[in-house]
């Protein structure tokens, strides 16, 4: 799959509590690599991975931070990807629904025999 830097501006990032909060978010989302803070004021978040879902990501940051707006997604050429340093495998993974509550699933299985009566 081909890689991709998504650049996401957040308008309310204006202090450390609000750039910490939308960098969990950021890195909750599967297939991010490394989440970088840019812009004159830090106000800018961009992203480096495979296969990530900008418009999930963007309506994410707008439910739990503020005003967020997608300012690019542009691939990055095999070249340039192939120079990076591969994350160590050492480092665990962690997916957002690995910490919800688990679906318990079940079926009720009744036998069926014709020759008792259920009402005596």
């Amino acid at each position: 799959m081909l890689q991709q830097k998504v650049v996401i501006r957040v308008f309310s990032m204006n202090n450390a509590k609000s750039r910490t909060k939308a960098m969990k978010i950021a890195v909750s989302v599967p297939g991010v690599i490394s989440v970088e803070l840019k812009g004159d004021s830090k106000n800018e978040i961009e992203l480096t991975g495979e296969g990530i879902d900008s418009t999930c990501l963007t309506i994410l940051l707008r439910k739990k931070v503020g005003f967020t707006e997608l300012v690019s997604v542009t691939p990055i050429p095999e070249k340039i990807v192939e120079t990076q340093k591969k994350p160590d495998n050492n480092i665990p993974v962690c997916t957002p629904c690995q910490y919800g509550t688990p679906r318990i699933c079940w079926a009720e299985v009744r036998d069926y025999n014709p020759e008792l009566c259920a009402i005596m």
